[in-house]
Formats: structure tokens, C-alpha cells, sequence
């Protein structure tokens, strides 16, 4: 069972009882319904109350039984409403902590709802590529009025319930303190002889002027969604509340659309986004019962834009941070850049002035490596060369009180390396942040082959504490992310030497869906950074083939937006990218030095080199356990490298083109120039036969 029946005097009460949020799985609606079923037949029970167990009423619909066998296996969630609904006795949803999707759409064909303050009400489903579809496209109008109710079904985000109060969705919200389920089965009670029972369906949807707020806001939605289907049959759903010849023509209506949304490959790429962050904070042999470290105060040593940024991180979370640097004037300069981007959150509206003042107070500077010396947590964020990682860790290995976190930001190199600058290789750990760090979701947890698992364990709870997207990576070259990013740049310059320039490259995986090609991405960050690894990797692998270009690129000193300058040209004050006459020139000259003849490029060519190089390397991080789970991988790319959302990720979106057709282009690609850089991830190769895919 996962749902319990107890009777309290003349009151039925049934709990939804499948942690952690009752999700309505076949099992919760089977016991659901035979709660209901066991009320209707005691004639000693006068009302029913429907609450949850735990933390939630309910998240909602299981979204792994979509697409399955169980979504469709009575009692289905409409045959749960339906028993609800019809019931002869008055059912009471008492509502707490979470009403969310399928939940709030069980309450809303409950006669009453009650709830406590706090309680967050949503119907979020847009958010996995779909709409609500068990009645809440057409009962919630009934309740909110069709602007209001449109709005959460299109936005999807969740409403405190005392913002509901008085509205016709609660009967009534207790006040703060209230012990829930007492407080319900009294209304109950009191409820318990009134006839006829209300049901929303016998509502009518009122507005002024319908047609006319339908229209506009179906124009809002086709600007805003994007490639989502979903946004727009949102809009019609719920005018069909208005349009629809019945309360059940509008329901077919909503179910139908329903249905078409979940075969769709943005719904399908959306929910394992959905999963695959989930996913991501399990790692198979740190027990859920780890024990943490506590992590009340932090350092950062570096004031620079990564260094900031993190320190921000640690300040928007509640936890004082102090910041470590050489000098007085780099000390300085950090912190009024601090400064700058509380003080334009002010302005922008997204910071209250007295919280920016809070958030300062939460950062301190200091010149002295014994000022940090009794944090928690210290994270490291100075120039990337080993070198000066390893003057830095081994003065932290001197001063840090014992049992601290030593965490390094370094984006590509060895983490085992830097923990063995110190005499505490299991305090050791990656936390590779992305810039702008208090902006970007993705955190790299680069697990070192000594750090202990409480240290990676804690290290996990802080990104979810930080807002982050915690992923663990293995120790490599790059890691997970930047890995990959290393071929998918190569190539993109490879189709520079044979024929495109960098404004087709760009345009083409933008259209595919990238928020920035390769070339407008490396202006962003800063050419001289690639510049600095591609000369670290001619010493240390001295047979890794790159293209000359970028070189003669930072030769010149066009590093990218700081410079004014790079693939680009940019002009002062202004971000926008404008096509370089004097790049391309220089990028026909080269393919002609080098003796290649220019071709043309398809745009189809370039996504399927770009997008391939990305999945081979995954596939071969993924053998190799650098990523604990594809998953992973796409996590990193749609979180922190731009990867279109709608098409799930790069590995996910080779599952949804087919292994076969992803190997043969790639043994296509072998065969031409710059072959090298094509050998067939040993995984790709074993799966693409048998037909199955990196996901599963």
C-alpha cells in the first residue's frame, strides 16, 4: 500500500504515502481509490480527508510511467478524480508543504481544499515539454479566473497558497501554526451535511472579454517558446475551458493534446533533463548516509573575475566567505567588482538595496593566509599553471585547520597532482566553477583519487546549498566538460582551414540550437586562454594535431571582447559580434598556405562534426568511468555549455538520431581530413549494433 485509511470519529482520512513527495504511481492511485471505496461503504463515516505524508500532498503524476504501460493501467489518475469527485460524501484535500501537477489536479476534483501557509501550488508540467492532463487546464480556470490561471499553467512556477487565499481555489488557508490535519477533519466535520456537494466542473469560466485575452496571449506565447510545443497547447487547452461544448469535450480536448506532447522529442528531451539532474547527485559508493562536514565559513584565494564570482556564490547562500590575495590593489578591485554586480542587480530589480548591503558585509578581504586559516572550505581560483597551484596548496597545506576542505577551480588540470602538493590528498577536491561563476548552474565535482568520500559527499550538498548543478567528474585532461569542448573546437576550426569562416560555423550550430557558436563563445571567454592549454598540450603531447589558426589569431593580440578583437571585431562599449573582413582573409590565406582548396560547407556538415565530436569523446569519457553515467555528460553540456535544453543533451540527442547513423558519420569523418581526430569511441562502437543507446 501507499496510501493509509484511518478513521478519526466520523471522518475517513487517506494518506498518500509514497515518499519523498507521494508521487501518484499506479500503487498510491490504487490505494487512493480503495480509501475512498472503504469510506463510501461505512455508513459510520460522514467526510473524507485527503492529505500526504511527509514533506508533500503530492509532487504529482510518476513522469517515469509515462510513455509506459502503468500510465494507462486503471485506476489512471482520471479514474481517480472521477472516484473522488463522485463520491457521495464530502472529500476535504488538506494541503501542505507541495500541491504540485497531477497533485494539485487530484485536489482540485476534491469538493473542498484547506491548506496550511507555505504550501507551493503549481501545475509545472510545460516544464517537461507538456500540459497538465488530468482536468487542470479546465478546472483551474473555474477556480482563478482565465488570466490568472493561464499564467501558472504557462509559467509552470509555484505559488505560495496564503497568495491564494480568498480566492475560490481554498476554502480556506489556516493560519501559520496550525496543526493541518485536526484543523481538516473540523472543517470536515463541518461540512460534512451539506448537499449539494460542489464540484468545480459545474463552475462556469468568466471573463470580460475572452477571445480577446486569448489572442493576446497566444501572441505573447508563439514569441516566447521557442521550439517548445508545449507553451502554445497550453493557450488552447485552457480556451477550450471557455470554448469547449462541455466540461468534457474540454477534457477529451486537454487529454488529447496531453498525449501528442509526450511523444514528442522536446518532451522527451525535457524529462530526461528532468532525471538526469536528478540522477546526477548519486554517486554508487557514497552511501545517502554519508556523514557531511559542516560548511559554516569559506575562503577563496584569487579576487580576480573566477575568484569573485565565487565568493558571490558563497555570500547569496549565507555563508561568510573571505577573499585571499597578494595584493592590496587586486584585493580591491575584486571587491568593488562585487560591488558592481550587487549594485546592478539593484538596479535591475532583482536585489532589494538593504540585501545588497547584507551580501557585502558577508565578504571580507584580507592579505594574510592566516586570516583564512579556520574556514571550512577553501577554494582555490588563481591563474591556471600548475606552478602557481602548487605555491598555493602548499602554503594552504600549512595554515588550514585540520579536517578543511582544500578545493581547486582549475578547469583541465591534475587534480591528483595538486592534492599531492599537501599532506591531505583526502581533503583534496575539483570545484571547477563556470564564469560567470555566480551566474552559471554547472559545478564540476572533480573527485581525486584520494579525496574521501565525506569530502565528496559534502561537496555535493553545498552545490545544491550554492544553486548549483552538482556533476562529479573523474580525473582527466579537461574533465567531463572541457574534455569534450577540446574536439568540438578543433573541429570547428578544421572547417575554417577547409572552406567555411567563422560566421557559418557560428550561425549553423546556433540555428541548431547552441546559445553561441564556438567562435562568438572563445571571443566571450578569451582566446588566450586556449592559447595557454594548446602550449601546455605541444609539450606534453607533442602528437595532438591542432590547426594553426587560432595561434595566429592571438599572435596579433585578438583575445576576444576584452581585447576589442578576436574572431570578431567588437566596438567599444558594445558586445556584439561583427564579422572580421581581416579574420577571414586571414583564414583564406591560411587554408591556401597550408595547400588546401576551399570547398563549400553545408550547414548540415558542420552541426553533425560539432555535435559528433562532442558525443565520440563523451562516449569515451563515459568508458572510461571519467563520468559516472550519460547522464552526466548531458547534464554538464545542457547546464553549463549551452547545448540546446530541447534536444537533451549530446548524448541524448545521438540516442534520439540513432547510434547506427551517429557511427557511420564518424566513420565517414575518419575517412577524411584530419581523420585522426574520428576513431570511433570503443563504446559507440559496441552499442551502435546492437541498436541500443548511451541512455539505456
Amino acid at each position: 500500500m501507499s496510501a493509509d485509511y484511518q478513521v478519526h470519529g466520523s471522518v475517513a482520512v487517506i494518506t498518500l504515502n509514497n515518499p519523498p513527495v507521494n508521487g501518484l504511481g499506479l500503487a498510491t492511485r490504487s490505494a487512493a481509490v480503495q480509501g475512498v471505496q472503504a469510506a463510501e461503504s461505512d455508513p459510520a463515516v460522514k467526510a473524507i480527508v485527503l492529505t500526504g505524508a511527509g514533506k508533500a500532498f503530492s509532487g504529482g503524476a510518476d513522469i517515469r510511467e509515462f510513455n509506459s504501460p502503468k500510465a494507462l493501467t486503471e485506476p489512471t489518475l482520471h479514474s481517480l478524480i472521477r472516484v473522488v469527485e463522485n463520491a457521495s460524501k464530502p472529500v476535504v484535500a488538506a494541503i501542505h508543504s507541495v500541491a504540485m501537477g497531477g497533485g494539485l489536479e487530484l485536489a482540485l476534483g476534491c469538493h473542498y481544499r484547506v491548506a496550511l501557509p507555505g504550501a507551493q501550488i503549481a501545475l509545472p508540467e510545460v516544464k517537461l515539454g507538456l500540459i497538465p492532463g488530468a482536468g487542470g487546464t479546465q478546472r483551474l480556470p473555474r477556480l482563478l479566473g482565465l488570466e490568472k490561471a493561464l499564467g501558472m499553467i504557462v509559467g509552470g512556477s509555484p505559488i505560495l497558497s496564503e497568495k491564494l487565499a480568498g480566492s475560490l481555489l481554498f476554502d480556506e488557508v489556516f493560519s501559520a501554526g496550525t496543526e493541518l490535519l485536526p484543523a481538516a477533519i473540523a472543517f470536515a466535520d463541518k461540512v460534512a451535511a451539506a448537499r449539494p456537494l460542489p464540484k468545480v466542473r459545474d463552475r462556469a469560466v468568466k471573463h470580460p472579454d475572452a477571445a480577446g485575452f486569448l489572442a493576446s496571449a497566444r501572441a505573447q506565447v508563439d514569441g516566447a517558446a521557442g521550439p517548445f510545443p508545449a507553451p502554445r497547447a497550453c493557450v488552447e487547452a485552457v480556451a477550450a475551458s471557455v470554448t469547449a461544448d462541455s466540461f468534457e469535450d474540454g477534457l477529451r480536448f486537454e487529454r488529447e493534446r496531453f498525449i501528442q506532447l509526450t511523444a514528442t522529442s522536446e518532451s522527451k528531451a525535457l524529462r530526461h533533463a528532468f532525471f538526469a539532474e536528478r540522477s546526477a547527485g548519486k554517486v554508487p559508493d557514497v552511501p545517502a548516509d554519508t556523514p557531511l562536514r559542516a560548511i559554516a565559513t569559506a575562503a577563496v584565494v584569487g579576487a580576480g573575475t573566477m575568484g569573485a564570482g565565487i565568493a558571490m556564490n558563497f555570500a547569496n547562500a549565507g555563508i561568510p566567505v573571505t577573499i585571499l590575495e597578494m595584493k592590496q590593489d587586486a584585493l580591491d578591485n575584486g571587491l568593488a567588482a562585487i560591488r558592481m554586480v550587487y549594485q546592478s542587480g539593484v538596479r535591475k530589480g532583482k536585489l532589494a538595496a538593504d540585501q545588497l548591503e547584507q551580501r557585502m558585509a558577508m565578504i571580507k578581504g584580507t592579505l594574510s593566509y592566516d586570516a583564512i586559516a579556520q574556514a571550512d572550505i577553501v577554494v582555490e581560483a588563481v591563474f591556471e599553471d600548475m606552478g602557481v597551484k602548487e605555491l598555493v596548496f602548499r602554503e594552504l597545506d600549512k595554515v588550514m585547520k585540520p579536517g578543511a576542505i582544500l578545493a581547486t577551480n582549475t578547469s583541465t588540470l591534475d587534480v591528483n597532482r595538486i592534492a599531492a602538493f599537501t599532506g591531505r590528498a583526502q581533503d583534496v577536491i575539483g570545484l571547477h566553477f563556470f564564469s560567470p561563476a555566480h551566474v552559471m548552474k554547472l559545478l564540476e565535482i572533480v573527485r581525486g583519487a584520494q579525496t574521501g568520500n565525506d569530502v565528496l559527499a559534502t561537496a555535493l550538498v553545498l552545490s545544491k546549498k550554492l544553486k548549483k548543478t552538482g556533476v562529479v567528474s573523474g580525473v582527466c585532461d579537461g574533465f567531463i566538460g572541457n574534455r569534450m569542448l577540446e574536439q568540438y573546437l578543433r573541429q570547428a576550426v578544421f572547417l575554417l582551414e577547409e572552406g567555411a569562416l567563422p560566421e557559418q560555423v557560428d550561425r549553423a550550430i546556433e540555428t541548431f540550437g547552441f546559445a553561441m557558436g564556438p567562435f562568438r563563445m572563445s571571443d566571450l571567454a578569451g582566446n588566450d586562454i586556449g592559447w595557454q592549454i594548446r602550449k601546455r598540450r605541444a609539450i606534453e603531447s607533442p602528437g595532438f594535431t591542432y590547426s594553426k589558426l587560432p595561434d595566429l589569431l592571438c599572435e596579433q593580440g585578438r583575445f576576444g571582447q576584452k581585447t576589442g578583437a578576436g574572431w570578431y571585431d567588437y566596438r567599444a562599449g558594445e558586445r556584439k559580434a561583427v564579422t572580421s573582413e581581416a579574420v577571414n582573409d586571414m583564414v583564406v590565406r591560411y587554408s591556401a598556405d597550408i595547400g588546401v582548396t576551399r570547398r563549400v560547407v553545408a550547414d548540415e556538415e558542420i552541426v553533425e562534426r560539432l555535435v559528433y565530436a562532442l558525443v565520440n569523446e563523451g562516449a569515451k569519457i563515459i568508458e572510461e568511468g571519467i563520468a559516472l553515467r550519460a547522464s552526466d555528460v548531458d547534464m554538464v553540456y545542457l547546464s553549463g555549455y549551452g547545448f540546446p535544453l530541447h534536444r537533451g543533451g549530446p548524448m541524448f540527442y545521438a540516442d534520439s538520431v540513432g547510434l547506427p547513423q551517429v557511427l557511420s558519420a564518424v566513420e565517414r569523418f575518419a575517412q577524411g581530413r584530419q581523420g585522426e581526430a574520428w576513431q570511433p569511441a570503443p563504446l559507440l562502437a559496441r552499442l551502435a549494433p546492437l541498436g541500443q543507446g548511451f541512455n539505456g
